[in-house]
């Protein structure tokens, strides 16, 4: 599964917009990362506990996204973005979203 955050693909042509998909996780660390990286706050530089996070669970909803394309009969995934929020200051969410399509290989 092809996935770009650019509109068009080079070397290839879109034969059918399949319509929006996205992937949707919502997640916390637990008391123990969150008393680590209160600590690591008052010393100061970047707090691997919460980049650890994000990074899961960016990639885990890109995932979904994919997952979601395929049941749509995609093989593409283009104009992807990423979406996030906080809930209730404990939880993260982030949302993959982008439009699945199906490509078509432009002959030379």
């Amino acid at each position: 599964m092809l996935v770009t955050t650019t509109e068009n693909v080079p070397g290839h042509a879109v034969r059918a917009t399949l319509g929006q998909v996205f992937g949707v996780v919502v997640r916390s660390r637990g008391i123990g990362g969150n008393i680590t990286a209160s600590l690591r706050s008052i010393v100061g530089g970047e707090i691997t506990e919460y980049t650890q996070l994000v990074e899961e669970t960016r990639r885990q909803a890109i995932d979904r996204m994919i997952h979601n394309a395929v049941l749509m009969g995609a093989n593409a995934v283009v104009m992807m973005r990423f979406d996030s929020g906080e809930i209730a200051q404990a939880m993260n969410e982030v949302i993959a979203y982008g439009t699945a399509v199906i490509l078509d290989p432009v002959p030379e």
